[in-house]
């Protein structure tokens, strides 16, 4: 062997005893979590596991809000920090699977980020007002082809989580509803509720009082089994087999993170989960524990990029 090579080798046995050691100290000082959607449930959820992981490690896990551009500028901020594992991006879907395929440029690419856990997952519910006259979702897919571009459909606007799975059932059930953007989830279900529009997709928390009160019906639940809190509710899949529309908010690193620092970080988050009191507020929320290995969740963002990618290519949805 020349001396080349082995300078090589003890190099690269030296890189991986440090970053071995790095993870075993880490973290030494405190953690930023950045949430680019300030006030909503992942920023509800994050601070539920930055206060566990701070008791945990007896340093600090601290929030810190960056919005704005879609939740671009937050995941652009963490895209360019040290990967040392003390600054992360806590994200909805929109910056990690979403954007890239949205947007003309970013300053960042959603696809180098290091992957570490989804925290919690729900699904997202497809509604009707009650004057919509379908009791079921079979109903309602029979009024949408008889009635084609008769009945809308509100969303938290174009490009929005919500505006491609509406588009999406379009594709795939063979209908066309008309679709009805607003500025924020909040006014698009209020005019919901109030009957100005027909119909929409929305995560499960947002729409559960809606619907226990009678003043939303719930048809179809968007992901791959039924939920516990809408148990007489089937699945969209159902009626429109490989529907799956869900609300997750998932953690991940800059490029180059290691891989010990993430294990370490994966395996604190799922050591939360187990405790009983994480499992309910996450049920009272409406969701459930994401619980999954870096690996698992690289493998998820790509199906989830892959899904959304081909719905906005197919209806060329674009943002600024």
């Amino acid at each position: 062997m020349n001396k080349i090579a082995l300078r090589g080798i003890q190099l690269t046995a030296a890189l991986a005893v440090s970053a071995a050691l790095h993870a075993q100290d880490y973290p030494a000082k405190p953690v930023r979590l950045i949430v680019p959607s300030p006030g909503g449930t992942v920023d509800v959820v994050t601070r539920l596991f930055a206060g566990k992981l701070s008791g945990k490690w007896g340093q600090t896990a601290f929030i810190e809000n960056r919005a704005g551009a879609g939740g671009n500028i937050g995941a652009e901020a963490v895209f360019k920090a040290a990967p040392d594992g003390y600054t992360l991006l806590s994200a909805p879907p929109g910056p990690l699977v979403i954007n890239k395929s949205l947007y003309a440029r970013l300053a960042y690419d959603p696809d180098l980020f290091v992957p570490v856990a989804i925290f919690a997952t729900a699904p997202q519910v497809l509604v009707v007002h009650p004057k919509v006259k379908a009791g079921d979702l079979a109903q309602l897919i029979a009024l949408l082809k008889g009635n084609p571009g008769r009945l809308n459909y509100s969303s938290a606007g174009s490009g929005s989580s919500l505006h491609l799975a509406a588009e999406m059932f379009n594709a795939m059930a063979g209908v066309k509803a008309v679709h009805v953007p607003y500025k924020g989830a909040g006014p698009a279900l209020a005019d919901l509720t109030g009957g100005q529009v027909d119909m929409m997709f929305m995560d499960l928390g947002a729409i559960l009082p809606h619907v226990r009160s009678g003043k939303l019906r719930a048809l179809g639940v968007a992901s791959d089994k039924r939920n516990s809190l809408l148990p007489d509710i089937p699945t969209v899949k159902e009626q429109v087999p490989g529907f799956s529309s869900i609300f997750w908010a998932g953690l991940v690193g800059p490029p180059g993170m290691s891989a010990a620092v993430v294990n370490r970080l994966s395996s604190a988050i799922a050591e939360i989960t187990r405790q009983p009191e994480v499992a309910k507020r996450l049920t009272d929320l409406s969701f459930e524990a994401g619980d999954s290995s870096p690996a698992e969740m690289a493998q998820f963002m790509k199906q989830e990029r892959e899904r959304w990618g081909k719905v906005i290519r197919a209806i060329g949805a674009t943002a600024e």
